[in-house]
């Protein structure tokens, strides 16, 4: 194999593999990938409808192989690869999506392209960027790779959409505005060449005409005394390479079937006896095109090489990264699965651990609950309406019953305390609740920030359920403690407070000079209200005290039994019950996201891709 076929062919075998991934260049690969299609050289073939352009592809070919008919013929890009083989070799042909089929009856590749082109298209006159992929193994051919595009057309016919003038401009554009592609512009010489629509657009992309060749058909078909020499000397239209002359089959030769081998013996001897362009015979025709093209995209080939593996390389890169990052696919072993399933609760509750811990945010809410909206609860709590004068004479009276009290009203004082400490049960339950709903966010922040967990959706769901419950549980252990520290404040008061209050002095009733002081009897009407607001000062103050303690240790209560417990036995319960199930239910757990399985299929193929690319350009690219 010569350094030209091992190129060529290098690149043909790399195209091919693009497209079964889908990149199939024309800016239309739907993905968010690098095109390696759009790095490798091309030669896209331009032309208007009616310029000839199906002949010139089949002249180079030498087989009658094109769909033909009026309007628009081809309606998906074409990727002919041609591969020379061995004088005396049967040629074939091979498509891409029928990559076990050899056809050596061309008429048959012309229907299979027809077939192929309608289950995209449909029956209609519609286009696709889908390309067909035609390979063409022959000895009468030479090494090269063409895309034939579908021709340039200024209106819409019947049956078209009325778009399909800029559709087909577009499609065409993406091909020929990328530097790498090299363009083959076909205009038929009995038009004048200021209005091919080939060279307008080829000017436009290239200005300077270094990626054009010009290519004039139909100059047997010029008008008598006529001659297209200011095209091909380049007077005219002036391109970097040289204009190139071909002479077509003529419509009769095409519904004889006239043989194309003999119809290049005929274009040969039209340009050998031509009195106009005899001096350019050698460099005139279809075979001189084909192995000038050749020998120019061999060397746009090589000359392209370095920038190909700087893309291949950075693209490797970008994909080692991308599969690290969404995790290599799961084992089938139950083992290995239940393994996996307990490295990512792990992970989880690390990051889980983190946010209480400080090491994220987050858990400083937690502080916050008992810094702020416990102290503000405490504070709003009704103690004013329930230790208002009228308040605390009804409860004190109706403690004493039939018999007011005689010194001080104990029950009274009682039944006014545990009526204030009930109002401590709302706070306190809802620092529970408050400390509830910020594990439970933490939970549901930890999912998300845990990267092993995002690839299986059903195992989120699960461990987000149980750890929930768990919580549950936690908070619901949490309000029994809370409550009891409450009911334990009612239950017995602290005698010593009351002790060491200044007590109030009975005034005593003197009956004579000489008989002794003693007490009245007490009456209903003795104590004023300066007595009950005493009462209330006092409770007021015990309440007090007694909210001071429940502001220290509702914290504790709420710390001990739901973040200690969280910290300590989150997934407890999980981790039993995980254990106990068969490898079917371990595999639901691990039923990645459908999207998440193609993108890492996708770019495990890139990946072998690029890298068998790069072993085959090292072993081809600098073959001397």
């Amino acid at each position: 194999m010569t350094t030209m076929e091992s190129l060529i062919g290098l690149v043909n075998r790399i195209q091919r593999a693009c497209t079964v991934l889908g990149d199939y260049g024309g800016g239309t690969g739907g993905n968010a990938f690098n095109s390696l299609w759009e790095a490798l050289p091309t030669v896209a073939v331009v032309g208007g409808q009616s310029s000839g352009k199906s002949s010139v592809l089949e002249s180079i070919v030498g087989r009658d192989f094109l769909p033909r008919g009026s309007g628009i013929v081809t309606r998906r890009p074409l990727v002919l690869q041609l591969h020379k083989t061995e004088d005396g070799t049967e040629e074939y042909a091979e498509f891409l999506h029928l990559p076990k089929r050899q056809f050596t009856d061309f008429a048959l590749v012309r229907k299979e392209i027809q077939d192929e082109t309608d289950r995209i298209t449909g029956k209609s006159k519609q286009i696709s960027p889908v390309p067909i992929h035609l390979s063409i193994f022959s000895p009468n051919v030479v090494n090269l790779t063409l895309v034939d595009l579908p021709g340039l057309t200024k209106v819409a016919v019947e049956g078209q959409p009325e778009t399909i003038v800029e559709d087909i401009e577009i499609m065409v554009r993406t091909y020929v505005d990328k530097p790498n592609c090299i363009i083959l512009a076909i205009s038929p010489a009995n038009q004048d060449i200021a209005t091919s629509d080939a060279i307008k657009l080829a000017k436009e992309v290239d200005p300077t005409g270094e990626r054009t060749f010009g290519v004039l058909t139909k100059l047997d078909l010029m008008d008598k005394g006529t001659n297209a020499l200011q095209v091909l000397e380049g007077r005219s239209y002036r391109l970097q390479h040289p204009w190139v002359g071909i002479v077509n089959r003529s419509q009769a030769d095409i519904n004889k079937n006239v043989d194309m081998m003999l119809a290049r013996r005929k274009e040969r001897e039209y340009f050998d006896t031509s009195p106009d362009y005899g001096h350019l015979a050698s460099k005139m025709g279809s075979e001189y095109l084909a192995k000038l093209l050749s020998k120019h995209l061999e060397s746009v080939i090589r000359s392209r090489i370095p920038s190909i593996l700087s893309l291949i390389n950075k693209s490797i890169e970008e994909l080692e990264r991308e599969l690290d990052r969404m995790g290599r696919p799961v084992a089938v072993d139950a083992g290995a699965q239940l393994y996996t399933i307990l490295e990512m609760c792990r992970a989880f509750d690390k990051i889980f651990k983190e946010h209480l811990d400080g090491g994220r945010p987050g858990g400083d809410r937690i502080y916050g609950v008992f810094d702020n909206q416990l102290p503000a609860a405490l504070k709003k709590l009704p103690f004013d309406r329930h230790l208002s004068l009228q308040s605390v004479k009804r409860i004190v009276s109706e403690a004493d019953g039939y018999q007011p009290h005689l010194i001080a009203p104990e029950q009274g004082y009682r039944r006014l305390i545990e009526g204030a400490l009930g109002y401590f049960r709302g706070p306190a339950e809802a620092s529970v609740d408050a400390v509830h709903f910020v594990l439970k966010e933490l939970v549901r922040k930890s999912i998300a920030e845990t990267e092993e967990l995002r690839r299986f959706p059903s195992l989120q769901v699960e461990l987000a359920a149980a750890a929930n419950s768990s919580l549950e549980k936690f908070r619901e252990e949490s309000k029994k403690s809370v409550i009891r520290l409450v009911d334990m404040e009612s239950a017995y008061l602290t005698a010593d407070f009351f002790r060491k209050l200044p007590q109030e002095m009975e005034r005593p009733v003197i009956s004579n000079k000489n008989q002794a002081a003693s007490p009245s009897p007490a009456t209903p009407d003795q104590y004023g209200e300066g007595h009950f607001r005493r009462i209330a000062a006092n409770v007021s103050a015990y309440v007090s005290m007694v909210s001071d303690t429940l502001r220290n240790t509702i914290p504790k209560a709420c710390v001990y039994c739901q973040v200690r417990q969280a910290k300590l036995a989150l997934l407890n319960y999980f981790y039993s019950q995980i254990s106990k199930r068969e490898g079917k239910q371990l595999g639901q757990l691990l039923d990645e996201d459908p999207a998440l399985m193609g993108r890492r299929l996708e770019c495990a193929q890139r990946l072998e891709l690029y890298k068998k690319a790069r072993d085959e350009i090292d072993a081809v690219a600098w073959v001397r």
